[in-house]
């Protein structure tokens, strides 16, 4: 029923986008450490979803963005070690998970690794950075359609060869 994901790496580094999508679905499908390496028998259930993440602003405060709307980017410092940290969510994420404004920040305090005592003081330290994201979608069989329109061969290629061609 409902999609899992597996594998999810970025950057939110500027980076061109075909040599970035490249890069990051490669890394994404075969090691992302959180995930075993796709197998091939499961690339014709898969789809393949990319964030284009753009319209960044810096936010007056830790409370001033939309959810829904804005990926989030937090950077604080840890009040008792000086330790710098940081998190991101992309927009869908507190939306997807059903959380607040202040639910989302906690979230992404731990996720930046704080372990300590999450008080407004903590909140207030915290810089965000907003932005914006557009999401492309390719299931894998649309994939397939697309290869076979514009290059004439039925699957991918893959270091040169056509694995489809052969069967």
């Amino acid at each position: 029923g409902e999609p899992r994901l597996r594998g999810c790496i970025g950057t939110l580094e500027a980076r061109r986008l075909i040599s970035g999508f490249k890069d990051y679905a490669l890394t994404s499908a075969l090691r992302d450490r959180r995930f075993p390496p796709i197998q091939a028998k499961e690339l014709p259930s898969l789809q393949c979803t990319v964030s284009v993440l753009t319209d960044y602003e810096d936010a007056e405060d830790y409370l001033d963005w939309e959810v829904g709307k804005h990926g989030i980017i937090i950077e604080f410092t840890e009040p008792e070690t000086n330790t710098k940290r940081s998190a991101t969510y992309l927009p869908e994420v507190p939306a997807h998970e059903g959380w607040t404004k202040i639910e989302a920040i906690d979230s992404l305090v731990r996720k930046a690794g704080y372990n300590g005592v999450i008080t407004e003081a903590v909140r207030r330290r915290i810089n965000l950075t907003r932005y914006q994201s557009t999401l492309f979608s390719m299931h894998y069989s649309e994939y397939l359609s697309y290869v076979k329109a514009t290059r004439g061969v039925v699957g991918p290629v893959i270091n040169g060869i056509n694995k489809h061609a052969f069967a």
